[in-house]
């Protein structure tokens, strides 16, 4: 198959450039060796819309993070990701930590962001009452919001095809050629060939990077672990609550989830393996330790659920996208977290540097309407709730997974869709099911009935 454009790499920023780039008149596939999009570094962040308080003033990932957080916003409107306004507040605990905020206000000022404040000890109790003694001060950073990570990740990859792009999942990258005015992909699913070639890899871009002929970057897997407390907790974080960074990076922050738990995290240990995402022992009780410190009443609510996740930790103060004419080759790389709030504005700078490149990026005018996603978040409506919904096909009414009230009506959807489940992580990141707290012990084998029913019959 020949495309003008392929996009390796199905997470967060693969699917934004995909999705941006299906919208000219280019042919367009997305490649990821992954059963799913967004089954890598993109599906376990801490999920958080950043406003770009606290990035480094005059850096390309300051503006587009900027950038991105109004964008994002924008799309999630659109198409349904859910969003929730918390707020967040940096919390000093020591005499040097409350000397510190001033200058974060300076940095969130010079990054364009005014709405910072810093708050006495009486003013932080009042927005967390649950927090430990011993708080200072803090700075209030009102704009920080929650968000589903899942949704915005599947309602790109779903624009992009529906824009025309063609997903290629199970579809590892052996090798690349370069031929003529273009790259050859030696897949797993067999060649592939594309005039432009986009390495939005993620922890692999340093691998494929040096495959394609360059020597600019190294990356380390990082894996963070996080602890989910029981929505009981809930009500205990209502925002954001977040360390002051020190030399040793930003810490471990307390924080509500869309889906209505709690959330601990992360941990910050390098690693050799970059498909090591198994939890700890030594992570389980330093996240206990940290969230019996923060919020003391956390230790009255059970864990639902630990995980952990890989982030690519590079050698670079900055993101790292650069489009190579001559060898019509782009990297999109050196994307840390912030990538989620980025991830639209990161496209559309893709789009500029293509067309700087000579690659015709002219939008085109037949575009299909955004995708429409259900609801994930907690503080919506669910199908479950909607009665004119159920009246019309009761299948929304048939609970199947009763800790997070997820119906037969979903199930069915998710694998019907245009980027639809294939596995049952594919299925509890479209709909929640087997992701509270008995965590499929009660609900696994039915989940798993329907999905291989509905997997047949697609």
């Amino acid at each position: 198959m020949r495309y003008d454009v392929v996009v390796i790499g199905a997470g967060l920023i693969g699917s934004a450039i995909a999705r941006e780039l299906a919208g000219c008149h280019l042919s367009v596939g997305l490649v990821d060796g992954r059963s799913d999009v967004g089954d890598g570094t993109s599906k376990a962040n801490t999920a958080i819309l950043h406003t770009g308080y606290d990035a480094s003033p005059g850096t390309l990932e300051s503006r587009l993070v900027a950038e991105g957080y109004h964008r994002l916003g924008e799309y999630a409107a659109q198409t349904g990701i859910p969003v929730e306004r918390t707020g967040a507040l940096l919390v000093a605990w020591t005499d040097e930590e409350q000397a510190a905020l001033p200058g974060l206000a300076d940095k969130a000022r010079a990054n364009g962001y005014q709405a910072t404040a810093i708050v006495d000890a009486a003013a932080v109790y009042e927005a967390a009452p649950h927090l430990g003694p011993g708080a200072r001060g803090g700075l209030s950073v009102p704009g920080e919001s929650i968000i589903c990570t899942w949704s915005t990740t599947i309602a790109l990859a779903t624009d992009a095809v529906q824009r025309g792009a063609t997903l290629h999942l199970d579809t590892q990258v052996q090798g690349l050629t370069r031929t003529g005015e273009g790259w050859t992909l030696d897949t797993t699913a067999g060649p592939l060939r594309t005039r432009w070639l986009i390495n939005a890899a993620g922890l692999g871009g340093d691998t494929l990077d040096a495959q394609a002929g360059y020597d600019r970057f190294h990356l380390h897997p990082r894996r963070g672990e996080l602890l989910v407390f029981d929505k009981l907790a809930r009500e205990k974080v209502p925002l954001i609550v977040l360390p002051v960074p020190s030399k040793l990076g930003k810490g471990v922050l307390v924080s509500p989830t869309i889906y209505g738990n709690v959330m601990v995290g992360p941990t910050a240990e390098d690693m050799t393996d970059r498909a090591d995402t198994a939890t700890t022992e030594a992570g389980f009780d330093f996240l206990l330790g940290k969230g019996a410190a923060l919020v003391p009443d956390l230790m009255a609510e059970e864990v639902t659920a630990a995980y952990a996740g890989l982030r690519a930790a590079h050698d670079q103060t900055d993101y790292l996208i650069e489009a190579d004419a001559d060898r019509t080759y782009l990297l999109a790389g050196c994307i840390r977290s912030t990538g989620l709030t980025s991830c639209l504005a990161v496209a559309a700078h893709v789009s500029d540097l293509l067309a700087g490149a000579g690659l015709d990026v002219t939008p085109r005018d037949d575009l299909p309407d955004p995708p429409r996603l259900p609801n994930l978040g907690e503080a919506g409506r669910r199908p479950y709730q909607d009665d004119a919904l159920i009246r019309r096909d009761p299948a929304y009414g048939e609970v199947v997974c009763f800790c997070e009230r997820v119906t037969r009506g979903e199930i069915r959807d998710a694998c019907q869709s245009t980027v639809p489940a294939r596995t049952l992580g594919g299925l509890r990141r479209r709909t929640r099911a087997t992701n509270g707290r008995c965590q499929g012990f009660f609900c696994g084998a039915a989940v798993e009935t329907l999905l291989a029913n509905e997997r047949s019959q697609a």
